[in-house]
């Protein structure tokens, strides 16, 4: 069942178009990761799909509910965004909230629950991810790995029927990527429908349904996540993909310095795929 479709899909700013005819279709329960060089139109995309970036022709539709370029009214947005979330790279907390209060506050501001079941709801997402010791924290005492864990955990609270996740590893330092990724492998598990803008190959290629490959606002080519992401073969995308083949994270718990583990390491080891 698809869950987004987007059809005719374009962007321009001044005279520059910086998506070009877009159509994809999003399955419920996916997940896809978009991939492509700095540049290309990727996170473009990605916001278009949230209605953070207003598409200049085509339509989007999500979850049923179809939002036409030509006239977008705010209810709209608010429709599209009741179903959907974002998770960026910057983690985007409130920093006079704690990490509790951050998880708690899109039940509470969107009346979806009162004080002390949204607390309780919020407990319960912070003790699925691990973070149950840093309730009480603020984000300024929180590491970057931390601090997007939580993000997460705060975007997925409300239950939306989509996450979209803008590079969420770009921002941390190589030790915090493992933990962060791991999160989103949970999710994964759980069928939460999933759009990720990434360069961790590895991952994206091990945990993804789906990949669609971007250059200059163009998709060009989209499928399989094994096969897009191929290391095998020649051309344009291959060469991309080996150009970040060589990317591997080494997690805290690493005794042989020898070893090298990818973003998969304990994931895999799980079950999680």
């Amino acid at each position: 069942m698809s869950l987004i479709q987007i059809s005719n899909l374009a962007v321009q700013f001044s005279q520059h178009k910086v998506l070009k005819n877009i159509d994809l279709t999003f399955e419920e329960g996916s997940v896809t990761a978009i991939v492509g060089p700095s540049g290309s139109g990727k996170t473009t995309l990605l916001r278009t799909l949230n209605l953070l970036q207003s598409p200049s022709e085509g339509t989007v539709t999500v979850a049923g509910i179809t939002v036409d370029a030509k006239h977008i009214s705010k209810a709209d947005v608010h429709k599209i965004r009741s179903q959907s979330t974002m998770v960026f790279q910057q983690f985007n907390l409130f920093k006079n909230l704690t990490a509790l209060e951050n998880v708690m506050s899109p039940l509470i501001y969107n009346k979806l629950a009162g004080f002390d079941e949204a607390k309780a709801i919020a407990l319960k997402v912070l003790s699925d991810f691990g973070l149950e010791s840093i309730a009480d924290q603020y984000p300024v005492t929180l590491s970057g790995g931390q601090s997007q864990r939580v993000s997460i955990a705060r975007a997925i609270v409300a239950k939306p029927k989509v996450v979209l996740f803008d590079e969420p590893t770009s921002a941390l330092d190589p030790e915090m990527v493992s933990d962060v990724l791991t999160t989103i492998a949970q999710l994964a598990q759980q069928h939460i429908t999933m759009v990720i803008v990434t360069h961790e190959i590895e991952f994206a290629r091990q945990i993804a349904n789906n990949a669609i490959f971007v250059e200059n606002g163009e998709v060009i080519a989209q499928g399989p996540a094994n096969k897009i992401l191929s290391t095998k073969g020649t051309g344009r995308i291959a060469d991309f993909v080996n150009s970040l083949e060589n990317r591997v994270i080494s997690t805290p718990q690493q005794t042989n310095t020898s070893e090298v583990v990818t973003p998969r390491f304990r994931l895999l080891q799980s079950g999680a795929n």
